[in-house]
């Protein structure tokens, strides 16, 4: 069998990666480079800074390779690196004094501009909750998603969009594990109150 095999932990491919194995880099940015840019494009709402992010996410991981240890988790190490982007580019644009003209204005807006939960696959083909939730449904998702805390919707981007294990985003947000399971039953709380006219995908939130 092949050394390069897609079914390698993130870690040893990180590890080959180091060792000059460009292959293996290649694997990691096919394995992460879809749930990187739904985590990024619901942060930021724009599908151009979320390419941007993903980007210079992976960049990033190229120039500090050698700082990575084996021991930690690969996806908490790029999703901290992304997450930190996102803080930076949310905050030159807060710094602004007017909305840049490429930037959605609502909360619609934005949900048009991409995917929504599930979000796009690798083959560019529609996820299930696109093909099978409503446009009413979606922008109202969107619009609830929109109004948690920063801390809540980062959690729940993390765990829902990204499928990150809680003991990896509490390193990604630097919080205790317990912390992160409250912000994501808050998140939770409000978002199936939000959706409490659609029963069914409520009760399928976990």
């Amino acid at each position: 069998m092949s050394e390069h095999r897609s079914d390698a932990g993130d870690e040893a491919l990180m590890a080959r990666f180091q060792g000059g194995d460009r292959a293996a880099f290649a694997l990691l940015v096919r394995r992460h480079q879809t749930p990187l840019y739904n985590f990024a494009l619901r942060h930021l709402a724009n599908a151009g800074a979320a390419e941007e992010v993903v980007q210079d996410a992976f960049m990033r991981v190229v120039q500090n390779a050698s700082d990575f240890r084996r021991t930690s988790r690969f996806t908490a190490w790029l999703y901290t690196i992304a997450r930190n982007l996102c803080i930076d580019i949310l905050r030159k644009k807060a710094q602004r004094k007017h909305r840049s003209l490429d930037e959605p204005s609502s909360p619609d807006e934005a949900q048009n501009q991409g995917p929504t939960l599930g979000e796009r696959t690798g083959d560019g083909a529609p996820s299930v909750e696109r093909s099978v939730l409503s446009l009413e449904m979606r922008s109202r998702l969107v619009l609830a998603i929109s109004e948690l805390s920063d801390e809540q919707r980062e959690v729940f981007l993390l765990r829902e969009i990204s499928n990150l294990p809680f003991k990896d985003i509490a390193k990604v947000v630097d919080a205790p594990e317990n912390t992160v399971k409250s912000r994501m039953r808050y998140a939770l709380e409000r978002l199936q109150a939000a959706l409490s006219d659609y029963e069914e995908y409520a009760r399928a939130l976990r």
